[in-house]
């Protein structure tokens, strides 16, 4: 259990404080993204050039931010993603080689500056994070198919973005899930002290849990 489980769970206990949620994906959540979700997950789509990857990528985050983020956070809900900016800097700067620079001047057009208020990586020991998300699936996407050593430097990506940004938070993902959601937990309301205050008191509202 990863991410989207983290997601669904962190949720609900949201709710339960009295916010209204909305969840969102990366790339979907749009005509436009879930179509850019289907040309980068198919596997016979084939290679696609690092910047022609992120740039569907962004296409997809814009779509996202202008049509169902922004106007979410604009009636006062917090928004929760599954993925942010920062798997753009994990996959397409750390895995592919995109200049680190590059991808967040792109991005930062794309999203016109917003970004989250926390952004949750969840960690596992080299190896066994890439087992466990390929564990039971009878068919990998691309990026599943990739290279051990591509998933290993998208992972040594997150864990230097976890300790030279502000806003991204590591969280160790080994353990049952319920002890996972409570450490993310407990960061989300490190990060929102005042029994996890008003989203329309911040920046963005945005918490967004991501592998």
């Amino acid at each position: 259990m990863g991410k989207t489980t983290q997601l669904g769970l962190l949720s609900r206990r949201v709710e339960a404080c009295g916010f209204e949620v909305c969840t969102v994906r990366e790339p979907g959540g749009t005509p436009i993204g879930e179509e850019v979700r289907r040309i980068l997950a198919r596997s016979q789509t084939g290679s696609i050039a690092p910047r022609a990857e992120l740039m569907l990528i962004l296409a997809a985050r814009a779509a996202l931010i202008g049509e169902v983020v922004a106007p979410a956070l604009a009636e006062g809900r917090w928004v929760l993603s599954d993925r942010s900016s920062l798997s753009s800097r994990a996959y397409q700067g750390y895995g592919r080689g995109l200049p680190l620079e590059e991808v967040e001047l792109l991005d930062r057009s794309a999203t016109g500056g917003l970004g989250p208020d926390i952004c949750i990586v969840l960690d596992l020991p080299a190896g066994e994070g890439i087992a466990r998300h390929r564990r039971g699936r009878k068919r990998l996407d691309r990026f599943e198919s990739e290279t051990d050593g591509f998933l290993e430097r998208v992972r040594l990506g997150y864990l230097e973005l976890a300790k030279s940004r502000a806003e991204a938070v590591l969280v160790p993902a080994d353990g049952t899930v319920d002890l996972v959601a409570e450490r993310v937990w407990r960061e989300v309301c490190a990060a929102f002290p005042t029994g996890l205050a008003d989203p329309r008191d911040s920046d963005s509202g945005r918490v967004s849990p991501v592998r």
